[in-house]
């Protein structure tokens, strides 16, 4: 092997570690659950509408078109002071499955420190009666380079989603009361 060949390929080889360790954020995933004690119909049609978020505490408002057809829309108003919104698409719903799949499409990383966000509801019947609701996303961290900032990094943005899943998902044990033990 000639010297500058040698030399080159030492050089790449050298770029590689560098490379591997200067890639952008990784996609996170999260599910929170929660038990009811009513039957999966009843819950369903509580939260089944893609155009009603009433039953979540955080949404002051939610407006759209399209139903729960795909590609429908909603814009949800924000409780907050300043009536901060997020934009939402819908890309999968089942009402025989009891669940729809959904997409941010317009949301400021103050309001939810995430990017390429997408979210699946579901409730299933529960062994014994009641219901289990599941609500999970995926996502990426609000800031898409390397050293992103505390309030933009992966545990800020999954903290965040969570803290929006829980305070619904308890809204929902609230109406509906928790399953006896």
């Amino acid at each position: 092997m000639r010297r500058s060949q040698f030399l080159m390929l030492s050089v790449a080889a050298g770029m590689f570690p560098a490379m591997a360790l200067a890639h952008g954020p990784t996609r996170q995933k999260t599910k929170v659950t929660v038990v009811v004690a009513a039957e999966p119909g009843d819950v369903w049609a509580a939260i089944g509408n893609f155009q009603d978020m009433s039953w979540h505490p955080v949404v002051h408002s939610s407006t759209g078109e399209g139903a729960n057809a795909i590609d429908a829309t909603r814009v949800l108003t924000l409780g907050d002071a300043d009536g901060r919104t997020i934009s939402e698409v819908l890309y999968k719903f089942s009402d025989e499955k009891m669940s729809y799949s959904y997409r941010i499409t317009e949301v400021e990383v103050e309001v939810l420190p995430v990017t390429n966000y997408s979210s699946h509801l579901t409730v299933k019947p529960r062994d014994g009666g009641g219901s289990l609701i599941e609500w999970r996303g995926a996502f990426y961290r609000g800031f898409p380079n390397n050293d992103p900032p505390e309030h933009l990094n992966d545990e800020a943005a999954i903290v965040a989603v969570n803290g929006v899943y829980q305070a619904g998902l308890d809204a929902l044990v609230a109406r509906f009361g928790a399953p006896e033990a």
